[in-house]
């Protein structure tokens, strides 16, 4: 399985647009190659350089098999025509741009995409990231990640 997309290079910097000091936008996602027997994705970005320790940016889950992309600028809801978003350690629903402290360098944010072998979590929209790890175990077929960077000086 590939993800990658078009609003950054992987290993590259993210656009301002795409962070708190920008428009926190998110941006767009794509993915290909999903293994045999995917019913559904999960999407989770975090910030494993976080002083806090990782802190996580999104949470999207119950994505259907057939859907090979997320658009830029996905709209911060909890459902978004059966497609769920968890809430983030910003504590809103939906995606929440790179944030790093000022001064505190370089920071990496991963996307990873993980193809699962059943249609939906059974959660409602809004849940947390751990109620969703917990759910998407054993039923992982794949995953993929890309990485972006940003710094705020």
């Amino acid at each position: 399985m590939h993800l990658s997309s078009r609003s950054f290079q992987d290993q590259q910097a993210i656009p301002t647009r795409f962070t708190c000091d920008g428009t926190d936008t998110s941006p767009h996602l794509a993915w290909s190659e999903a293994p045999a027997g995917t019913q559904s994705f999960v999407l989770i970005m975090d910030d494993p350089d976080a002083p806090v320790g990782t802190f996580t940016h999104w949470v999207v889950y119950d994505i259907p098999a057939h859907q090979t992309e997320l658009p830029e600028g996905f709209p911060k809801q909890a459902d978004v025509g059966g497609v769920k978003q968890g809430v983030n350690d910003f504590r809103r629903v939906g995606y929440g741009g790179p944030c790093p402290p000022k001064g505190h360098g370089r920071h990496r944010y991963f996307f990873k995409l993980y193809a699962l072998d059943v249609p939906t979590l059974g959660l409602p929209g809004g849940a947390r990231r751990t109620e969703v790890e917990a759910r998407m175990r054993g039923h992982v077929l794949a995953e993929a990640q890309c990485m972006g960077t940003y710094e705020r000086r």
